[in-house]
């Protein structure tokens, strides 16, 4: 249990009484305000809006106003650096203070009440790293400032966290900041208006395919016969898991010594016996690569960060002329 501590009790009050004031007053937060602030601090404008930027991250407040303000207060480069290091000041900020503030209690109280359910999820995305925050930020799907405070109370090294989220925020900052910037010329009237709007809607189009081209990535590497063959013989940890019926594995095709066999329908009602492996090499196979590759995704979502579908299924292997088994 978390000890007593005035520091992090002063600090946890501190939050909770801003979160809550933020929300309170958030029908006075808009974009024309901010730029009317900004713009009257002068030279001292760009620091105001990075510090207002990780302030509005931290309180939950909606950054999508303060992306646009900032496509319309700064020029055509620095609009898209000030947004992104505001975002990503702000996500590291709330990410240390869930750290700090809640982490240790997470680990010690919640993770044993859940029972085990909430820790193999702790465990898969923390396996997963720098990986698992690349894939949350490219796709705009999960609610950013809650995902800050999220990610704190698993145990990914700050360093990793901070260098993807920069780097992995970019696309986004890019598309919102530039709309932010059409919508000014829009008000101005200025040359090449359409061209500009045209181009912000195709940055924003990008981003909705992100999605599609992130869930690609994450499906692993494949393995060819050869390829599982060769992990096989130099890996001991590697678990090759069949996802056909119990009469397809011991039928015409039969299996791979040393296999398991877990019929995919079934996979769901297996998942506590596979957690030891989590961290570990599985390669799923089948009949071809169809039912392997259903497998994968479940797996994905349950945090196995090693998973590979093996290309051909036994399909290939017999084509190879390697040996099978035909009993249990």
């Amino acid at each position: 249990m978390m000890r007593t501590n005035p520091i992090r009790l002063t600090l946890l009050l501190l939050l909770a009484t801003g979160i809550i004031l933020a929300l309170v007053y958030r029908d006075r937060f808009d974009a024309t305000a901010l730029q009317a602030w900004v713009d009257s601090a002068g030279t001292a404008g760009p620091l105001l809006f990075i510090a207002l930027y990780a302030l509005v991250t931290v309180l939950f407040l909606p950054g999508s106003v303060i992306t646009l303000a900032g496509g319309a207060l700064f020029g055509p480069v620095w609009r898209t650096l000030y947004n992104l290091t505001g975002a990503t000041l702000g996500a590291a900020l709330a990410f240390l203070l869930a750290r700090y503030l809640a982490e240790a209690w997470v680990s010690g109280n919640v993770e044993q009440r859940s029972g085990g359910r909430l820790r193999q999820l702790k465990q898969g995305v923390e396996g997963e790293g720098w990986r698992f925050v690349a894939f949350v930020r490219l796709v705009p799907l999960f609610p950013f400032n809650l995902l800050n405070y999220a990610l704190g109370l698993t145990r990914i090294p700050f360093l990793h966290y901070l260098i993807a989220t920069w780097l992995f925020m970019l696309p986004g900052a890019i598309a919102y900041t530039y709309l932010g910037y059409a919508g000014r010329e829009a008000v101005a009237g200025g040359e090449g208006l359409i061209q500009k709007a045209l181009l912000g809607l195709g940055l924003i189009a990008v981003m909705a395919f992100l999605p599609r081209i992130v869930g690609r990535l994450r499906q692993g590497p494949t393995l060819n016969i050869d390829e599982l063959r060769q992990r096989m013989n130099e890996d001991a940890r590697l678990l090759v898991l069949d996802m056909r019926s119990h009469e397809d594995y011991q039928g015409e095709l039969g299996h791979i010594e040393g296999s398991r066999n877990i019929p995919l329908e079934t996979l769901d009602s297996h998942l506590p016996a596979l957690a030891s492996h989590l961290e570990q090499p599985i390669a799923l196979v089948c009949t071809t690569d169809r039912r392997s590759k259903k497998a994968a995704q479940i797996l994905g979502k349950e945090g196995f960060a090693d998973v590979h579908v093996v290309l051909g299924g036994m399909t290939q292997w017999n084509k190879q002329s390697l040996p099978i088994e035909t009993s249990s």
